[in-house]
């Protein structure tokens, strides 16, 4: 079982006093030296102190490897001989172990630096295509703002967090794509990936954060960049989509030519206006329809004999 690696904070110690340090030891180390060169004939105990003043300008060049500056929200992660030393995510002029190595396994994607960026990240992933709830294929790609958290997890647990934290969008997308269909049924009472994007959103946020925990990425918002039907299906759903509206606004038509026709002869019944037979009622109702759900502007014909 592998060890869990905690992220911890760094020895390191303030950049100016140690500056102020490695420049005594480099004037100490001049001045030993020249007092040794100087004093070498009169004094030979004098000639120890020219070793010495090399050893100190040498250990003040090694000194100075080990100065590192911060930016805000970025952050150095540090290892010694192969063990995590520590981690340092405050802005600063610090000074670390010079022996220590800064690493950085996503840094062949983000540039040369080898400092961890902490700021919010947006990942667009490409389009793929996937099955919906209905078996249907169709085309989704997602957008995510990410950042990271915990310094030591993004780099020890997983080899580059970047291609993994992409490699598991893609596992969630695939996932929460089968839980439903892309567009509404005729009830209209279940959540689709097209009329319920809010609710898609928040599920596909908890489904990668999941996922990238173990990397220490935090996901603070997952949104649906595209949505399409796969081009194979695309010419036939547009069909299917444009056929449900017309029969919804027949729907629509009818149930308002019925409740006019009502109207009429409720009008013509209570103002006494016309008596009708059912035959006579049929028919007018037969008329009435035909002229209110009618494509074309109806041509009437006048009848000038009784109606009787």
């Amino acid at each position: 079982m592998e060890k869990e690696i905690n992220e911890r904070r760094a020895h390191e110690k303030n950049g100016w006093v140690m500056l102020f340090v490695v420049l005594l030891m480099i004037v100490g180390g001049v001045v030993l030296f020249s007092f040794g060169a100087i004093y070498a004939n009169d004094i030979p105990a004098m000639v120890a102190l020219m070793p010495v003043g090399l050893v100190l300008v040498f250990a003040a060049i090694v000194m100075l490897c080990g100065f590192k500056t911060l930016q805000p929200n970025e952050a150095y992660v540090f290892t010694l001989f192969g063990k995590y030393y520590g981690s340092i995510k405050k802005e600063g002029f610090y000074w670390v172990n010079p022996f220590c190595a800064s690493v950085n396994p996503a840094r062949a994607t983000m540039g040369v630096s080898k400092k961890l960026s902490m700021k919010a990240m947006t990942l667009n992933n490409e389009k793929q295509k996937v099955n919906d709830e209905e078996g249907n294929p169709i085309e989704i790609s997602v957008v995510v703002i990410w950042r990271i958290v915990n310094t030591a997890r993004a780099v020890f647990n997983v080899d580059n967090y970047m291609a993994y934290l992409s490699t598991q969008c893609d596992a969630a997308i695939r996932q929460v794509a089968r839980q439903y269909p892309y567009d509404v049924s005729s009830n209209g009472d279940e959540k689709s990936l097209r009329g319920s994007a809010q609710e898609v959103a928040d599920i596909l946020k908890e489904e990668i954060q999941t996922r990238a925990e173990m990397a220490g990425i935090e996901i603070m918002e997952a949104r649906i960049s595209h949505l399409a039907y796969a081009p194979e299906i695309a010419a036939a759903m547009l069909q299917r989509q444009q056929a449900s509206a017309i029969i919804a606004a027949r729907q629509k038509i009818v149930e308002g030519a019925v409740s006019m026709v009502k109207m009429a002869l409720d009008k013509l019944s209570d103002e006494k206006i016309v008596e009708l037979d059912d035959e006579r009622k049929a028919q007018m109702v037969s008329n009435l329809l035909v002229v209110l759900c009618g494509n074309k502007d109806a041509q009437p014909i006048v009848n000038s004999g009784s109606i009787s």
